[in-house]
């Protein structure tokens, strides 16, 4: 019997990276899916945006497993689109336990080259975006007598990492969202934690993603070791972070809230 067997989970940004790594996993392990994904070009950020292909994709791969998985494109900061599809998923497989809000988006830029937009955009996607997939989605886990939220937070939610104040900002802020929802729906039956990835073998964090640290970094040199994770390695896979997922939607972690797990190779203790 898999560590999530019956269950269902609703995940952002599923249609690559480690959205389409957690669902996967989730579903190895027993789980249906109700997945979404913005699936259209994001300005500002520095590599490619999801296809409705790569949707299509982790949708091949869940039903690979004999799962079932009910897929739509939403823009986390769409509420009346994210409660659709979440209603929707909830209302054609019968219930929700586990959601992870886990959709974002990065962009690097010194703190002057900051503009008003790529705040808005990085804050409205990476923390309301949030708030919104939680608030949409309690209604559902509380009918259904409990269950877990994880939220992707990031070593930049413990730590302030460089060239990246607006993704620092919002991944700090999904902390105190994490804690907040911990304490009021304690009652409910319901545990709400957070994981902090150090980098991730994702377009988001390696190749095109990253690029754009060279420039800076040649020119604030003493800021590098920052990013450096405390093991020896540089980058950890999708899966890595999909077990601490899979452990905190599990009922492993049945006593379990209010944390943040980190999975950063020792990042943050820089």
């Amino acid at each position: 019997m898999g560590r999530v067997e019956g269950k269902v989970a609703f995940i952002t940004g599923a249609a690559r990276g480690q959205g389409r790594s957690h669902a996967v996993r989730l579903a190895e392990e027993g789980a249906d899916i109700i997945a979404v994904d913005f699936v259209e070009h994001i300005p500002n950020v520095g590599y490619a945006s999801a296809t409705p292909e790569d949707l299509a994709e982790t949708v091949r791969q869940v039903e690979a497993l004999d799962r079932r998985i009910i897929a739509t494109k939403a823009d986390v900061r769409d509420r009346d689109a994210l409660k659709a599809a979440i209603d929707g998923g909830v209302s054609e497989l019968g219930r929700l336990d586990i959601v992870v809000a886990n959709a974002g988006v990065c962009i690097i830029a010194g703190w002057d080259e900051v503009t008003p937009e790529i705040w808005e955009q990085t804050i409205g996607t990476n923390l309301t975006g949030y708030w919104n997939t939680a608030q949409l989605a309690v209604p559902h886990l509380i009918a259904n007598g409990g269950g877990s939220i994880i939220m992707t937070s990031s070593a930049a939610g413990i730590k302030g990492l460089p060239f990246l104040s607006p993704y620092v900002v919002s991944k700090h802020g999904v902390v105190g969202l994490m804690r907040a929802y911990a304490t009021e729906l304690a009652e409910y039956n319901i545990r709400v934690n957070t994981i902090h990835p150090t980098g991730v073998n994702t377009p988001m964090g390696s190749g095109d993603g990253s690029a754009s640290f060279g420039p800076l970094l040649e020119k604030h040199p003493k800021l590098g070791g920052m990013l450096a994770n405390l093991l020896p390695i540089e980058i950890t896979e999708p899966v890595d972070q999909s077990n601490a997922v899979l452990f905190l939607a599990s009922d492993e972690s049945r006593y379990v809230t209010s944390l943040e797990l980190t999975v950063d190779a020792g990042n943050t203790q820089y």
